[in-house]
């Protein structure tokens, strides 16, 4: 998944299209994740998911999520700095 800032996103907007219909594309504004931009034919799969492709996709991520260090303290502590 391609990763961009939103003042790149802004600049280049046709070519941020363009990237979304081979893979969602994260939009950044100050080094956090704040939106995707994906294909309208991805948005349409995710919406129709079943129950057992969502738990898969669930697992999937939550796996990349685990090793890039993401652990449920790790979440924990980011929700409680929220409140």
């Amino acid at each position: 998944m391609r990763t961009i800032t939103a003042s790149e996103a802004r600049q280049g907007f046709a070519e941020v299209l363009e990237a979304a219909r081979r893979e969602p594309v994260v939009i950044q504004r100050q080094k956090r994740d704040v939106a995707v931009v994906m294909s309208m034919d991805e948005y349409e799969r995710l919406v129709h998911l079943n129950v057992a492709e969502f738990q898969r996709f669930s697992d999937r991520v939550g796996a990349k999520a685990k090793e890039a260090g993401l652990t449920e303290d790790v979440l924990q502590g980011l929700l409680s700095s929220e409140n």
